[in-house]
């Protein structure tokens, strides 16, 4: 509802005035969307702004970055015709930097409480069932890394034949971390020749801890593959001919701290040294496949090519820092290790936070694409479709690196080309930008339920390609 829906429109327009006037400085980076330092940011007193510079040209991107670069923005995502900033509290140098690249803007306004920290009141104190996927309330509201083991002990106790929990290692700061494994057995499994053998589809929730859409819809996907094959998007059917495999929360520690200390962290919170005055790697970057030291915005480093200094590793303090060495995150290198376990991979999604995109490698380099380019693609776009087809919400596919831009050691460039398999995708759930980060909760349901469609609509190309 918009804001002004809550006053008058003289005062409307005088908050509107000031917001304008309103920034905070922050960090920026480049792995599509970036972050502060816990240090920096507690939440914004008035209600904050999105706003969206149009581009038309890689010299306007350039051109904006650079700027946000220099007075250190906070850029919540890069694409090729917009770059979107969020305003959460007063900067005037911000505005008046930003401004004088002359690039025209939209603003959108974000209620505070988007962005605060939750309630105190946990959610655990009201009731909710897991028995129905089309009753439970549970989808109704975003939930903290307690409930969240909770609902996964509620499913292996309501569906024990189905589904099995496994802890795959532990965090940076210790914590478990838990595997969910759905599966029916085939009463003839032992006979079964490798060419009929049921297809492993992984399915990931957020690594970067701010983007709790995906946990939620991972959490509902996770519903719908038990839920009785009589509720309208189940999932149960794709058990005949899937095991599926799933991390509700990737990164537990980030995760956490975004409900008790940070709504917008981004990374994990790892320790890098002992005299290191920052904490956390992006764990999207870390990974094995073509990782690199060096991780800085895309366009500013280009810029920085024609210098002859050597490259130096990207500053720990930076929310897109890929760390000192591949799988240095252990979070990431518990992933890894666990996806080797798995049987007959065929499929991966990594859900993440916000864009509506799905996308497919290569995301390190756009001067090649994989092989199998042509099969990715068509999947994608049949699932783009039945998205569509749900609540009408439009997603773009196409190269990683050409949605976004360049990023080494990427989760999605790792599944396909290290663990080998073939479809891997990475899947931007809504919206924009109106909410970004920060999507409201009655959001949650419509999304899971076009993020059914697309994994129905992803199994049965497979299923048609005898996977």
């Amino acid at each position: 509802m918009p804001l002004s829906a809550f006053m008058p429109l003289s005062a409307f327009i005088a908050l509107c005035s000031l917001l304008h006037a309103v920034l905070a400085v922050y960090n920026v980076g480049d792995q599509e969307v970036l972050s502060t330092t816990a240090s920096d940011r507690n939440v914004a007193s008035t209600s904050s702004m999105l706003r969206r510079y149009q581009i038309e040209s890689k010299e306007e991107r350039e051109s904006l970055l650079e700027a946000a670069y220099l007075v250190d923005a906070d850029i919540w995502q890069v694409a090729s015709d917009h770059v979107d900033v969020h305003i959460p509290q007063s900067h005037d140098h911000f505005l008046s930097t930003l401004d004088s690249v002359g690039l025209s803007y939209n603003d959108s306004f974000i209620p505070s409480s988007l962005l605060e920290l939750p309630s105190k009141v946990s959610s655990s104190l009201l009731p909710w069932s897991l028995i129905s996927l089309t009753n439970s309330t549970f989808h109704e509201d975003y939930h903290p890394f307690s409930e969240v083991e909770r609902f996964m002990d509620e499913l292996v106790e309501l569906h024990p034949n189905l589904v099995s929990r496994r802890n795959i290692g532990h965090s940076s700061e210790g914590r478990e971390m838990h595997a969910l494994t759905i599966s029916r057995p085939r009463a003839n499994s032992a006979k079964t020749s490798d060419a009929t053998k049921k297809a492993g589809f992984v399915i990931t929730g957020a690594q970067h801890a701010r983007e709790w859409i995906a946990t939620s819809t991972a959490m509902y996907l996770t519903h719908a593959l038990v839920s009785n094959t009589s509720e309208p998007y189940s999932l149960s059917a794709l058990l005949n001919h899937f095991d599926f495999h799933i991390v509700l929360v990737p990164n537990p520690d980030g995760y956490l701290y975004t409900w008790e200390s940070d709504r917008l962290w981004y990374k994990n919170r790892q320790v890098l040294g002992p005299l290191e005055k920052c904490v956390g790697i992006d764990m999207n970057r870390n990974w094995g496949y073509k990782w690199k030291p060096k991780a800085r915005f895309p366009l500013v480093a280009e810029r920085k090519k024609k210098t002859k200094k050597p490259s130096s590793p990207t500053d720990p303090c930076a929310p897109w820092y890929p760390g000192h060495r591949p799988f240095e995150s252990p979070e990431v290198n518990n992933i890894a290790n666990w996806i080797t376990t798995l049987p007959n991979l065929r499929a991966y999604v990594d859900l993440r936070s916000y864009g509506q995109m799905l996308s497919t490698p290569f995301s390190y380099s756009c001067k090649k694409a994989p092989k199998d380019a042509e099969d990715q693609v068509e999947a994608a776009m049949g699932a783009a479709r039945a998205i569509k087809a749900v609540h009408g919400t439009a997603f773009t596919t196409g190269r990683l690196c050409e949605m976004l831009y360049r990023a080494p050691g990427n989760i999605v460039d790792y599944m396909f080309a290290s663990a080998g398999i073939k479809y891997a995708y990475a899947a931007h759930l809504r919206d924009t930008g109106t909410y970004g980060f920060s999507l409201p909760p009655e959001w949650i349901r419509p999304v899971g339920e076009e993020t059914v469609s697309m994994i129905k609509s992803l199994a049965g190309f497979l299923s048609a390609r005898k996977y």
